[in-house]
């Protein structure tokens, strides 16, 4: 695999998008409008993301346009294209995806040493998930997108497991030093504890098969509109397990998951067979979310938009309240599985 989705130590390089000026950016998506005969305007308008930076670009005499600049060091060049490819192939089988604008035959672009490439923007609203026809008609789509996403394997881009969610999150929090000294025992003995659980949700769902996902298919990545929904932001697309692109649609709440997983997959295997081995994931995925995302934010506590926006990391009440949510998920993964209802 060639794919390095972060420097050898899992750090970020500092400060990683200090030279990337307004001036930089609009300079940038002219290179490429330029070759259409087609400028921007000088209207910018950053938009809600943090792990790349992501700009509404005013165009003249046109619709505005989205443009991502990737974070450096996070995805080599062929991993970013082969995620490209994959949803041109969904939009290519009219499945209402988002892809990548081509100019010249390319859809990732460099600039002043920043790669970035450009989108159509595209409006929308959350979609209601207590609506059960919203609910099933996410699910047809899903099902269309895993559909495609199974006929091949990536190459470059990762697998979605415990390794790679659990094992090396934990390892990385731990030889950094960002557990406080009077909290590392119990959140090393919890944090270990959980993986147990993830391992044995693993080995009592058998053999599964990974598929190229969405990987992170959240309400907000999912815009609707009255023609319904569209879906946004493929950019932690990586193989894993079909179920991971369901869980994060469901409440909290058991009962209501179990109803609203119903929904989902009345729609979902409209299109693609579900393997209901799979619903003993749900619990150990989320646990592997948790655990992965706060080493997510330690690998990027280097870069100055983090401190800012998540000021409560790496505080001595942020690893209290990490150890107490573990400890109710080693609870929740001993419920057994979740079964639509």
């Amino acid at each position: 695999m060639n794919d390095t989705p972060d420097l050898q130590d899992g750090s970020q390089p500092a400060v990683p998008f200090a030279r990337l000026t307004p001036e930089c950016v609009l300079d940038a998506i002219d290179s490429v409008l330029a070759t259409g005969g087609v400028r921007t305007d000088g209207r910018m308008l950053p938009l809600n993301s943090y792990e790349n930076r992501v700009y509404q670009i005013g165009v003249e005499d046109g619709p505005p346009v989205v443009a991502k600049f990737y974070r450096p060091e996070r995805w080599t060049d062929t991993a970013i294209l082969e995620e490209h490819a994959f949803v041109t192939e969904l939009a290519t089988r009219e499945i209402p995806v988002v892809a990548a604008r081509s100019f010249d035959g390319r859809t990732l672009h460099s600039f002043d040493g920043f790669r970035f490439s450009i989108f159509e923007r595209r409006g929308g609203r959350a979609p209601d998930l207590d609506r059960r026809d919203t609910l099933e008609w996410l699910g047809r789509f899903i099902g269309r997108i895993h559909a495609v996403g199974q006929t091949q394997p990536y190459i470059e881009r990762p697998t979605l497991d415990i390794q790679t969610f659990g094992y090396e999150p934990r390892d990385f929090l731990l030889s950094h030093d960002f557990i406080p000294d009077n909290l590392r025992t119990a959140w090393e003995t919890v944090v270990n504890l959980a993986l147990e659980g993830v391992a044995a949700a693993f080995d009592r769902a058998g053999d599964i098969r990974a598929l190229r996902l969405h990987g992170d298919c959240h309400p907000s990545n999912v815009l609707w509109t009255d023609g319904g929904p569209h879906f946004v932001d493929f950019d932690d697309s990586r193989m894993g397990p079909a179920v991971q692109d369901l869980w994060l649609l469901l409440p909290g709440d058991r009962v209501e998951a179990s109803s609203a997983l119903a929904d989902l997959l009345a729609g979902y295997e409209d299109f693609c067979e579900f393997e209901p081995r799979e619903l003993y994931l749900v619990e150990a995925l989320r646990t592997l979310r948790l655990i992965h995302y706060q080493a997510w934010l330690a690998r990027r506590w280097n870069d100055p938009a983090f401190p800012a926006a998540f000021p409560w990391f790496n505080t001595q009440r942020y690893w209290e309240d990490r150890i107490l949510e573990l400890r109710e998920q080693l609870g929740a993964m001993q419920e057994g599985p979740l079964w639509p209802v």
